[in-house]
């Protein structure tokens, strides 16, 4: 059997988000331990992020107490009654950009409307409280009854990111970021020894050989913050400075990274060139879904509420009447860490230079690869100049005539583990329903 994953997920709770979380904590635990639910802005503001992560425990305490009363197994959701993740905060928006939302497509709060149309599946505001300094005015409140299953933490999201990673083993904790990568770019400025601790970085996001989904070129999650995407993937170079984002006066405020690192970090991406096609279709879900709603499940019938939502909203964009589905963008990474050593998940043959534009008027936030066919110079046929006073301190020559900043250098560039295959597409629907009620 494989060994337990121990990841921290960051993430801008959306309907797929929600989703991912939910498979997360359906996990058994032997299979993955949720160390951190990391919340980032994203598909809607901060706080309504922050509210769905709340809300989703929230509805989870009453599954599992109607599952009890009903004589239904609890055991599918194993890491969720054995761990209890902390729960941390990020800024409010991206590093040197105004916040972008996606509330056209998952709601004003993020979850289609669900708060009013199922308001007794919504927590009181007194939640608010576990996250903030301030004193709570009158009389005192204690906590709400489901935070017995997370840890709210007051400290930055980056640091308790930083934190987790420094108490614990190296290469045992795997980042999964399904957002804007702002609190991920924030614990790799502030600390990057620590954070090349992480076993992986798993991210989705991105648009390699396909459209984007915000722009022609851009997909949203990088398009929210490209100054922290493309600092993220530049720790993934041999010299990080050859794709690290231009300084901007008056708007960038992290440094640089140190001149020598210890390791490389790995990033695996999963782009909407893999996680499109993997579609929770409306037929399939209503007939799996409508039996389990009217047997009385919370779980399910919160889940429909958005998911109608989402469907809908499909509807109205396709216009031709097909049978709308939801791509499960975030679940795939989840999923990705359940079943990591299936050989069916097949990755590029060889880690790929893609880089991130941050300042092109109408390319902002594409990935952006080097599609000519000109051969690159090996690394052992690089010149290295040693500076005399520093032996360590090496310059390597290998620029190609006719090639600008370096995509051709065999010392340059970024190193990015693109997914290509799935262990299925047409299956992970099916198994994503099966972990939740099965």
């Amino acid at each position: 059997m494989a060994l337990k994953q121990r990841i921290i997920l960051d993430t801008d709770p959306g309907v797929d988000d929600v989703l991912a979380l939910l498979l997360a904590l359906s996990a058994s635990p032997e299979e993955l331990e949720l160390a951190m639910i990391s919340v980032t802005y994203g598909n809607v503001p901060l706080q309504s992020c922050l509210r769905n992560v709340v809300a989703l425990f929230h509805v989870l305490e009453k599954e599992m107490k109607w599952r009890e009363e009903t004589g239904k197994s609890t055991r599918g959701f194993g890491a969720l009654n054995t761990h209890k993740p902390l729960v941390a905060v990020g800024p409010e928006h991206a590093l040197e950009d105004e916040i972008l939302a996606a509330d056209h497509f998952h709601g004003a709060d993020g979850l289609h409307g669900v708060h009013e149309k199922q308001p007794h599946l919504s927590p009181a505001d007194t939640w608010r409280s576990l996250f903030s300094d301030e004193e709570p005015q009158g009389e005192k409140v204690d906590p709400p009854s489901y935070s017995k299953y997370f840890t709210p933490s007051k400290a930055p999201s980056h640091k308790e990111i930083l934190r987790i990673l420094k108490e614990s083993p190296e290469n045992t904790v795997t980042v999964v970021a399904v957002g804007p990568l702002t609190n991920v770019a924030l614990a790799a400025a502030e600390d990057p020894e620590t954070f090349l601790r992480a076993k992986e970085l798993v991210v989705m996001g991105g648009a390699v050989n396909v459209e984007g989904n915000v722009t022609p070129v851009a997909e949203f999650n990088c398009y929210a913050d490209t100054v922290a995407a493309a600092r993220v993937y530049a720790l993934t170079s041999p010299n990080p400075i050859s794709t690290m984002p231009p300084v901007i006066h008056g708007k960038s405020f992290l440094p640089p990274y140190p001149a020598k690192l210890s390791k490389q970090l790995k990033l695996t991406l999963f782009p909407l060139d893999i996680t499109t096609p993997l579609e929770l279709r409306k037929k399939y879900f209503y007939e799996t879904i409508q039996p389990i709603t009217k047997s009385g499940s919370p779980l399910a019938l919160w889940i429909e509420t958005f998911m109608t939502g989402i469907f809908n909203k499909v509807e109205a964009m396709l216009g031709d009447g097909s049978e709308p589905g939801l791509s499960l963008h975030d679940p795939a990474c989840i999923w990705y860490m359940l079943t990591q050593d299936d050989p069916a998940w097949e990755p590029v043959a060889k880690p790929e230079d893609i880089r991130i534009e941050t300042s092109g008027q109408w390319t902002r936030g594409m990935h952006v690869v080097d599609r000519r066919q000109r051969a690159k110079p090996d690394v052992q046929s690089s010149k290295v100049e040693t500076h005399p006073s520093d032996p360590l301190d090496a310059t390597t020559f290998d620029e190609v005539p006719g090639d600008d900043m370096g995509w051709l250098s065999a010392n340059k560039g970024n190193r990015i583990n693109r997914m290509v295959k799935t262990p299925g597409d047409e299956k992970f629907a099916a198994i994503l329903m099966d972990r939740l009620f099965g």
